[in-house]
């Protein structure tokens, strides 16, 4: 890469992480709140596959939590292994069929998320985030 565009990408990391971070939480946020909205008929949906509708309450609760965790940058490497983890296990529990091809396609869409995860879960939020907002309080005297 010509050093004129590394150093011009190396001056937007932290911007790209940002809008990465939300990117990729908003599918979970939006996710997270239909099946709230929907609650009963995805309590329905999820019963015909066998499973109860408190794993529909956790899987609320992390999308929604783990979301805003990447979103904000609060704890990022934490929600997005959480939702790296989550989104294999979904590729797999979910959309193994391969026979269908539009199951095919939200397999290679969950592994795809998955590995965005995985990656922010190693770089971390970057410079745009609570994270780095508090430990610069913390390092100027400003915690309690």
């Amino acid at each position: 890469m010509p050093r004129t565009l590394e150093a011009m990408l190396s001056k937007t990391a932290d911007p790209l992480l940002l809008v990465g971070r939300i990117l990729l939480a908003l599918i979970f946020l939006h996710e997270a709140v239909t099946l709230a909205t929907g609650f009963a008929a995805s309590a329905a949906a999820m019963s015909k596959v066998g499973i109860p509708p408190y794993v529909l309450v956790l899987t609320i609760l992390l999308q929604l939590g783990a979301g805003l965790m990447v979103a904000l940058g609060w704890h990022a490497r934490l929600g997005s292994l959480s939702l790296g983890i989550f989104c294999l296990a979904t590729a797999v529990l979910f959309h193994s069929n391969f026979a269908i091809r539009n199951e095919l396609l939200h397999f290679e869409k969950d592994l795809a998320i998955a590995g965005g995860m995985f990656m922010l879960t190693a770089t971390g939020a970057g410079a745009l985030s609570l994270d780095r907002a508090f430990r610069r309080r913390q390092l100027l005297g400003y915690a309690a």
